[in-house]
């Protein structure tokens, strides 16, 4: 499976990049398909049903806004997040929707877009369904796909088997396991980030590639900026209030907890990084899957903790970052799951903080061993996390739990620099465990809200 760093870091919009950027991905390959087969035209009628955990946290991560958004032909990439809330509200008073933005179809909201809160399709938890109809009432085309992490999409063939089209490029330095990754580093005398250049050189030329690397760090730091300005309740009903634009105002001036409590220097700088970018998230801003929406914020408050703190920080240790974070994101991707409702929390935050910690690792001048040694540790200590939102929405307990996994990456990569790169448990073990944990972990601790803390405090 070739996976480039661009598959890993997308551009796209919140809350949640399985039930936000996947479904809005799905939903426009539907609207495209039906233009393809020309049958865009003799559509009089659309119906998304939704599955698994799309269908029992679907409403909080604003699947529905995705769907019906991919539907008129935008992209999670390029659509203004503050055009969405406008135009659903447009789309469910007038119940009109307009296909590719062009073709117009009646659209009532609660028989045109169903939530299946308890069944699930049998390949993932993120099932979804479309099918069109003439004026007849005739189906004229229906699709299956899963949103399977990410933002990733696969989709069901006419045999109703999954058709995971794999990226067949032939790279130089092709791995699936982190041994071989540190084999190849050793026998051709490279370090991760110079073996990843040289794979992402088959899709793109070295300087397209950290052009690339540098706008995606660009929009995160934009993230960033715009969270720490924003001040106001997230929306969903659960009232959380934003922190972070208080939080930045408390750091760049004396207040009374200064006299109370020692002041944690650049941990509190973190904190503020990572409550900024997944405010940002989960009021539906511009962000960037890293690897995950619900984990978005981990890997660039560890980017801007190395920017602003580390002696020596430049744009080349940006891309150095990078590309050793999505060589580790990568055999998460192929060997496990990033994907919440598949393998629970530590699928996200859990591989973003591995990836964290080896990306810090590598742009301070850790050795492979060193770096390999960062990213075990990261995961190893989030084994079992469970994705329980409250309500299922991306904020309790997943944005402060995005500030704990950027300090878990920096006290990983800590740890691992301090020592010589030899250590017990290899990463490979962590990921397969991480794996094998997913696997017995019970549904209702797997992104449905149906236990934990969704439950728990609800109840009380």
């Amino acid at each position: 499976m070739a996976i480039s760093l661009f598959d890993l870091f997308k551009i796209g919009i919140g809350p949640s990049s399985s039930h936000t950027v996947g479904p809005m991905v799905a939903a426009h390959a539907f609207v495209h398909a039906l233009e393809k087969t020309g049958q865009l035209s003799m559509t009089s009628r659309v119906v998304c049903q939704l599955y698994g955990s799309l269908g029992a946290t679907g409403k909080g991560h604003a699947t529905d806004k995705a769907v019906l958004m991919g539907l008129e032909g935008a992209l999670p990439d390029t659509i203004d997040p503050d055009r969405v809330e406008p135009r659903v509200d447009a789309i469910t008073t007038q119940n009109r929707l307009a296909l590719l933005n062009r073709h117009e179809i009646d659209f009532v909201e609660v028989t045109d877009l169903i939530f299946h809160r308890i069944e699930r399709l049998e390949f993932h938890a993120n099932g979804m369904v479309l099918e069109a109809y003439d004026d007849k009432r005739t189906l004229i085309l229906s699709k299956t796909y899963y949103s399977i992490g990410g933002g990733f999409i696969v989709e069901e063939n006419e045999f109703g088997d999954v058709e995971t089209v794999e990226d067949a490029a032939q790279l130089p330095f092709d791995f699936h396991s982190c041994e071989e990754l540190l084999a190849l580093c050793k026998q051709h005398k490279l370090t991760i980030a110079e073996l990843m250049m040289e794979n992402e050189k088959t899709w793109r030329t070295e300087s397209d590639t950290r052009q690339g690397i540098l706008a995606i760090w660009s929009t995160m730091k934009a993230c960033i900026d715009k969270g720490i300005r924003t001040h106001g309740i997230l929306p969903g009903g659960l009232n959380v209030k934003r922190r972070a634009a208080n939080l930045y105002r408390d750091l760049n001036a004396k207040t009374s907890m200064d006299m109370i409590t020692p002041s944690l220097g650049a941990l509190d700088w973190v904190n503020l990084y990572a409550l900024a970018v997944n405010e940002e998230n989960a009021g539906g801003g511009r962000i960037v899957t890293a690897p995950t929406n619900g984990a978005a914020g981990i890997i660039p408050a560890v980017l801007h903790y190395y920017w602003d703190f580390c002696p020596r920080s430049s744009e080349d240790g940006i891309v150095e970052f990078m590309l050793t974070a999505a060589a580790v994101g990568s055999l998460f991707k192929e060997n496990a799951s990033i994907s919440g409702a598949e393998v629970g929390c530590q699928g996200e935050v859990g591989s973003a903080c591995a990836m964290a910690a080896a990306g810090l690792a590598a742009a301070t001048g850790g050795s492979p061993e060193q770096i390999e040694n960062a990213a075990e540790i990261g995961m190893e200590h989030n084994l079992g996390l469970t994705c329980d939102p409250i309500g299922g929405l991306v904020q309790v307990p997943c944005i402060e739990r995005n500030a704990m996994g950027a300090m878990k990456a920096i006290n990983s990569a800590s740890m691992a620099l301090r020592g010589d790169g030899t250590h017990y448990v290899p990463l490979d073990k962590v990921i397969r465990t991480m794996r094998d944990t997913g696997r017995d972990m019970n549904d209702k601790y797997k992104e449905t809200s149906r236990g934990g803390l969704a439950v728990n405090v609800i109840e009380c």
